[in-house]
């Protein structure tokens, strides 16, 4: 049963939070495994998006990760470890509330993609308000190359954003998309450079949280 309360006194080892004036800055953080997903990390996550949620001092959120990846997806030695979630499991407890938090979070969360998002991790970024990602990022639907079907809400999410052609090329093939092709095909906002990634993401968080929040989870919604 999922039980999100007992995770809530757990040190985040594996997310790492940090406010700045009214963003708060979430950090993925198994950089060891490209920051893939195990069952501790996914309900760490929910936990602390249901505690901004109720936070009045935070009016953006910024999702990163740390070391080169964003994040790999799911970590898929647990997912075939027999003492280990089964894959409904996953999706039922993990990946689905997460992405629906998300949508229906009361606050603009803006993904900075610094590195690979592959999988599940490209879709979380893609289900964020706003994705932006420095030179190096890339994205790729790796579901295909071990016959599972998108997550994530990836087959809901891609087709809206580059068009149902290209999204369903992208899920069959699982061709890797560099940051600069998926700009220019819509998939997200903007391209920083490396060395000012951080900062202009900072920045746009930081603009986005002096608007007038309501305003904006209405056009969210």
């Amino acid at each position: 049963k999922l039980d999100l309360n007992s995770y809530k006194n757990i040190k985040m080892a594996f997310i790492v939070t940090e406010q700045k004036n009214n963003v708060l800055i979430i950090t993925l953080n198994r950089a060891d495994k490209f920051n893939s997903f195990n069952r501790e990390m996914a309900l760490q996550l929910i936990s602390e998006l249901d505690k901004a949620e109720k936070d009045a001092s935070v009016r953006a959120i910024v999702l990163t990760g740390t070391g080169k990846a964003f994040c790999a997806g799911q970590d898929l030695k647990e997912a075939v470890d027999p003492e280990g979630p089964e894959i409904r499991t996953i999706l039922e407890e993990h990946y689905n509330p997460l992405i629906l938090r998300i949508r229906k979070l009361n606050k603009p969360v803006i993904a900075a993609v610094n590195g690979v998002a592959a999988g599940a991790g490209a879709n979380l970024a893609l289900a964020c308000d706003i994705v932006v990602a420095n030179e190096g990022a890339s994205f790729i639907q790796a579901f295909s190359k071990i016959g599972l079907i998108p997550d994530c809400s990836g087959t809901f999410m891609l087709p809206r954003l580059i068009g149902w052609q290209r999204a369903s090329a992208l899920m069959m093939t699982a061709e890797k998309v560099s940051a600069h092709e998926a700009q220019q095909m819509g998939m997200i906002y903007k391209v920083f450079a490396n060395d000012d990634f951080e900062r202009s993401s900072k920045e746009l968080a930081s603009q986005i949280a002096a608007m007038p929040t309501k305003g904006l989870i209405y056009t969210k919604y």
